[in-house]
């Protein structure tokens, strides 16, 4: 997966990466997340608005740097609210999945952070920034996904054998 991703142009051309740190079973991207700190990349990790409106901020992150567990049991850095950003200050949002077809749907754990958190994404034809790519292994696709309105769909995803590109020629809700 990360000789797959680094290759490609959506990581080649991203200064600020979101990515996520593995829980239960899904895909591990330290890997990747290593070989972006020696490309200079500048990486970030998702945490829970404190406010809990059920979207996701993002703050940077090093290796080294403290990490608290949030109310799902995920690490999460502990910087200060100033040094969190939002998704569309980012180039490239590399996120967890459960599962994922040919269209570019993606089933979550459940809890519509990254849709809510991407909204706005559904609104844009052209410009799409940050691009979306899932990570997961390839057992994960799935013939096809029931894709709610609110759904935002992926750009692309890596697995351990190869990249998926996805094209959105058709809107969402069109793919249902």
């Amino acid at each position: 997966m990360t000789r797959l991703a680094i290759s490609s142009p959506a990581f080649r051309n991203s200064g600020r990466i979101g990515v996520y740190l593995p829980n239960d079973g899904e895909m591990d991207p330290r890997p990747l997340l290593r070989r972006a700190w020696s490309m200079g990349k500048r990486c970030y990790l998702p945490v829970l608005d404190p406010l809990g409106s059920n979207r996701l901020w993002f703050v940077p992150y090093r290796a080294g740097d403290a990490l608290r567990i949030n109310r799902y049991g995920i690490p999460e850095p502990t910087h200060p609210a100033r040094a969190r950003v939002r998704a569309g200050a980012l180039d490239l949002i590399l996120a967890p999945l459960v599962a994922f077809d040919r269209h570019g749907h993606r089933l979550g754990m459940g809890g519509g952070y990254y849709d809510r958190s991407l909204a706005f994404l559904r609104h844009r034809r052209h410009w799409r920034r940050p691009r979306l790519y899932g990570l997961a292994f390839e057992f994960q696709r799935v013939k096809r996904l029931r894709a709610a309105a609110w759904d935002v769909a992926l750009d692309g995803c890596f697995s351990e054998v190869r990249r998926h590109d996805f094209h959105h020629a058709l809107s969402t809700r069109e793919h249902a």
